[in-house]
């Protein structure tokens, strides 16, 4: 048995807002360890909610809708789902007077078109919205098939999934055996380069393995089907070790982790603290560095030195030497790193200076070229980074700054 979701709303393939409920109810479905194979989205069309329903109901056991259930016109969930399966709408009393109830405390009166919203195929439950007026339903109209309807606003979703949905659920049968996913979390290494490293473990059953890749950081799922998380996290376990070994000082994290916050609970280890130095990423790491809450532990500043003159009065670059090397180069970055270190009185000093892009390239200095400098209390380096132009002026200073991190991530673990 699988379970399939449907959101209806013209808004999200619009792109007006996220869809953020497919991936919540994703995450739950796995919770319970209920397969699910299909996500669609469909715009507030009648007929094409049907054809959508037509296509869902061959292959899934459980659909479950959100969106389309409020008291407009083009909320047409509820109308569809019955006149598909050949069942007329009835209006619930208890609807009502739940709705009438909530308008009270406000001070209002419900409005006639909220009488739409008590509208429910014939036979079906009712899952009662504890918050918002659109209650939901889950319905068998016919057998093997199971349909729950939620309404699209995902606090109210999430509380009715929680308090009506999974007790359901749980009482049929689900939810005896979990989903548990780790997410390993890589830098640094190209997807195929790890996924060559560890093809031996793409195959696997239980636990499985698969490989993702977003914004310069590659990561691997690592997921297991159990009776419990204390199982599942035992089945994972020798594998995540297997694999952290084969790829080294690569992988840096698994879950939540960032690039920023491993690096921060490294410093707060070893009682040491950071100050950055940005020209071409203009705060982007210290905004990664302070989105850790307890950042103020480790970091305690940074300069943004865009200017040259900011280079030479703030952080003490040589002015000769910029002249000589340019601002985009090595000793700049190193003299960047040292200065800043110093200014803020810190154990490490950090910096970028690069070419961001579109334009400021040169045939010797590309667009893409980055220099990021690393200051200790006996040790100033750099490192040289050269990113493809066609990624942007965003993307080159993302991968800047995580490139940043990880070269402090890297001296750190090296000691």
């Amino acid at each position: 048995m699988s379970a399939e979701i449907i959101c209806v709303g013209t808004e999200m393939l619009l792109g007006d807002i996220l869809n953020s409920n497919a991936q919540y109810l994703a995450q739950q479905l796995a919770g319970l360890g209920i397969p699910h194979f299909y996500q669609t989205v469909v715009g507030d069309n009648g007929d094409r909610i049907k054809q959508v329903i037509e296509i869902a109901s061959k292959r899934s056991e459980i659909l479950i809708f959100t969106g389309g259930l409020g008291p407009t016109p083009d909320d047409l969930t509820c109308e569809a789902i019955a006149d598909f399966f050949g069942s007329p709408l009835t209006e619930r009393a208890e609807i009502i007077e739940d709705i009438t109830k909530k308008y009270a405390i406000l001070n209002r009166v419900m409005s006639a078109s909220n009488r739409k919203q008590a509208l429910i195929p014939k036979g079906a439950e009712i899952l009662p919205n504890p918050t918002g007026t659109a209650p939901g339903i889950v319905w068998q109209p016919r057998p093997n098939l199971t349909i729950f309807t939620f309404p699209g606003v995902p606090s109210e979703m999430h509380r009715m999934w929680e308090e009506t949905a999974v007790p359901y659920l749980k009482n049929q049968g689900w939810g005896k055996q979990i989903i548990y996913s780790r997410m390993l979390r890589f830098w640094n290494v190209p997807e195929s380069t790890l996924a060559e490293k560890v093809s031996a473990y793409l195959d696997l059953p239980n636990p499985t393995v698969a490989p993702y890749a977003s914004k310069g950081q590659v990561k691997l799922r690592v997921s297991a089907k159990a009776s419990s998380e204390a199982e599942a996290q035992s089945l994972i376990a020798p594998v995540e070790k297997q694999i952290k070994e084969i790829a080294g000082l690569d992988c840096f994290g698994a879950d939540e982790d960032t690039l920023a916050s491993v690096v921060g609970e490294l410093l707060r280890k070893s009682g040491e603290t950071l100050s950055v130095a940005e020209s071409c990423t203009g705060g982007t790491l210290g905004g990664m560095l302070t989105d850790t809450s307890g950042s103020s532990d480790y970091f305690w500043g940074g300069v943004i030195s865009y200017d040259n003159s900011v280079k030479i009065g703030i952080l003490g670059v040589n002015a000769e030497d910029l002249e000589k090397y340019g601002a985009v180069s090595a000793t700049v970055a190193k003299q960047m790193a040292l200065g800043v270190k110093n200014q803020l009185s810190t154990t490490w000093g950090l910096s970028i200076t690069g070419i961001a892009g579109p334009g400021g390239g040169t045939e010797t200095k590309p667009v893409g070229l980055v220099y990021v400098g690393l200051a200790a209390e006996n040790e100033v380096e750099s490192f040289e980074f050269r990113f493809n132009p066609v990624r942007g002026r965003s993307l080159i200073r993302h991968f800047s700054a995580c490139n940043a991190l990880d070269s402090l991530r890297r001296k750190l673990l090296q000691r």
